[in-house]
């Protein structure tokens, strides 16, 4: 029987919670910051995993006692109980099931990261920047929502407004785990504001969600980074023109996957605290080279795919935003709403869940569950 199978799938799970119970009460163990991180993650996710058993046993034995009653009992009210039960425990088992087989698929360590999100603005001049800054806003507004924090890293204003860049960083629980479907190439189909015709003209922006990397994710040697220190653009008031709190670094990295050799340059003028600033920009510069250095992970499990939700080619196409027709597609599942204000607005949690869906799907059929 399947939930057979899927009982022994859980047998020695109670075994490894109590293991792990006591290893990360070892100085030891917390003294390896990176080794208790993980520990704590696998504990928590275990003890998810065995309360949903415990109630998946208890209702394989609410089966089991209905159906010896109704084999045994002659009183038609005790019967009339148990035929309810059974049924109520039937109809909860196939749902308790599927809960169960998503928990046992090893979770992407990268979910409960924050994340650096990044949009840029593409192919269309000044009307990508324009549709990059209303991206932006978008996720903003979403993230509100969220009761995440957002910060912005740095930007780089259009000339008809927008963004032609713009980075954030964005802190809450789950975010990268969210909010990295966003990652690709995002199309829009309107008529710009600088157009005297009336044409619909087509645009692009992208979007790069990292997970951002804690300080022992990666190894830095923080002794070669290259600082420089400039004045602040934009608004702020006198203090942006008298004090030198941006922050610009330098640092060659080499990718241990190929053995190239790459400058990397990273410039952060999100406060007027220069010592806030340098910390923001390690903080980018780490995740920077975690994403790459992980980047043969992440191509691995793309080429085990047979469609990319999540973990696809930044640079294809992922979604289209239809202005004159009020219509959103997200290319990746085939999903078509045509609530453009609302979802331009911050509401983007329904496309989210389906793409969760269906990237559940193909775990699910990947690990044969």
């Amino acid at each position: 029987m399947a939930e057979n199978q899927l009982l022994q799938r859980l047998d020695g799970l109670d075994a490894r919670f109590e293991e792990i119970g006591t290893l990360i009460t070892d100085p030891q163990v917390i003294a390896d910051q990176q080794r208790y991180v993980k520990l704590t993650k696998e504990y928590k996710g275990l003890e998810t995993l065995l309360a949903a058993t415990a109630r998946y046993r208890g209702l394989l034995r609410d089966i089991d006692e209905a159906k010896t009653l109704l084999m045994g009992e002659s009183d038609e009210d005790l019967r009339e109980m148990a035929r309810e039960e059974l049924e109520t425990a039937q109809a909860a088992l196939p749902k308790l099931e599927e809960e169960i087989k998503l928990l046992l698929i090893p979770e992407d360590p990268e979910d409960g990261k924050n994340a650096i999100l990044e949009v840029r603005g593409g192919t269309g001049g000044d009307e990508a920047a324009l549709f990059a800054g209303d991206l932006a806003r978008r996720y903003m507004r979403y993230c509100e929502r969220k009761g995440w924090k957002v910060e912005v890293s740095s930007f780089s204003e259009g000339a008809a407004g927008g963004y032609k860049e713009i980075v954030l960083s964005v802190t809450g629980t789950g975010v990268y785990g969210t909010l990295k479907y966003e990652s690709g190439v995002h199309r829009v189909q309107r008529v710009p504001v600088t157009e005297t015709q009336g044409r619909v003209h087509t645009s692009a922006a992208s979007v790069a969600v990292l997970p951002e990397a804690e300080p022992f994710d990666v190894h830095i040697n923080e002794g070669e980074i290259k600082w420089d220190t400039f004045r602040s653009g934009g608004a702020g008031g006198q203090n942006v023109n008298k004090v030198n709190s941006g922050v610009r670094l330098r640092y060659m990295w080499t990718n241990p996957n190929t053995g190239e050799q790459q400058e990397i340059l990273i410039e952060c003028t999100e406060t007027r605290d220069q010592p806030k600033n340098k910390e923001r920009a390690l903080a980018r510069l780490r995740s920077f080279i975690y994403d790459r250095e992980h980047q043969k992970y992440v191509d691995d499990i793309a080429n085990r795919r047979k469609t990319l939700v999540s973990t696809g080619d930044r640079s294809a196409k992922i979604r289209t935003y239809n202005f004159p027709q009020g219509r959103i597609t997200d290319h990746r599942i085939g999903y078509t709403i045509y609530n453009l204000p609302a979802f331009m607005d911050g509401d983007i949690q329904d496309c989210i869940d389906h793409l969760i869906v269906a990237e559940n799907a193909e775990k699910l059929k990947e690990a044969e569950l």
